[in-house]
């Protein structure tokens, strides 16, 4: 696969000049501090910032990324949510609309792994488990294999784990610090997901609703519904990127 972002020197084909790139939503869910965001980084930036660099999550973040495949351009809207349960009241708004979910833990922490349980619970209740969302593309991610001397989940058990969904979920072990083709590359994690996703269109040829539900629920600290905190301080409307605007966000 080749992840090429724009460039601002690039010379673009005709067909790129008069067709806007397809969106595709992608969800980084998992519990706190598993490395959702340093994932989210890595592919984006490869960019990897140490413990003491980083915060927890507040609220929402996303990352936007261009690449092309098949002749074709792709927005890849990725979203990192935080693990905490303070933050769980967005939930529905999150997932509406992702065509991929990538269920992060960390291979160092058990209770992170037998949490996954609970996360796929709460897909299948905001995403729902009828036909369409059974298409949603799944992989489970077992990340920090760089503290192999710490692991306490083996790769059969996560492997095991992955299988015995109902669908099965795909799954793959990679270390966010020292990146690499298992985060990047056509085969790594994103380009798997990516590449499934391309592969079933009715997840990305479905018209977005163009609203906020009006029953939508303010998270706490006020705002119009279907808008959250961010990171850096602003607030982010789930609906509207969900839609995949022109803009580009470095949250």
């Amino acid at each position: 696969m080749s992840y090429q972002t724009s460039s601002p020197t690039a010379q673009p084909s005709f067909g790129q000049m008069t067709e806007p790139p397809q969106t595709l939503k992608i969800l980084v869910i998992g519990a706190s501090s598993v490395g959702k965001s340093s994932l989210l980084l890595r592919f984006t930036d490869e960019t990897f910032l140490s413990p003491d660099e980083t915060s927890a999550t507040i609220g929402v973040d996303f990352k936007v990324k261009v690449i092309e495949r098949k002749n074709k351009r792709w927005k890849l809207s990725i979203w990192d949510t935080a693990g905490q349960e303070r933050f769980r009241t967005l939930t529905s708004s999150y997932y509406r609309g992702a065509q991929g979910v990538i269920l992060v833990y960390d291979i160092t922490a058990r209770d992170t792994f037998e949490s996954l349980s609970s996360w796929i619970n709460e897909l299948d209740t905001f995403a729902g488990t009828g036909p369409a969302s059974r298409e949603v593309v799944r992989m489970i991610v077992g990340n920090k294999v760089d503290k192999e001397f710490s692991r306490t989940v083996s790769t059969a058990e996560g492997q095991a784990f992955a299988a015995s969904r109902d669908p099965p979920w795909m799954f793959m072990e990679c270390s966010a610090k020292k990146g690499g083709d298992d985060v990047s590359g056509d085969d790594g994690i994103f380009g798997k997901v990516v590449d499934k996703i391309i592969a079933t269109p009715s997840l990305y040829t479905k018209i977005a609703p163009s609203t906020t539900s009006s029953s939508a629920k303010r998270q706490q600290g006020g705002g119009p519904p279907g808008q959250y905190p961010g990171r850096n301080g602003g607030t982010v409307n789930l609906d509207e990127e969900m839609q995949g605007g022109s803009g580009w966000c470095s949250c």
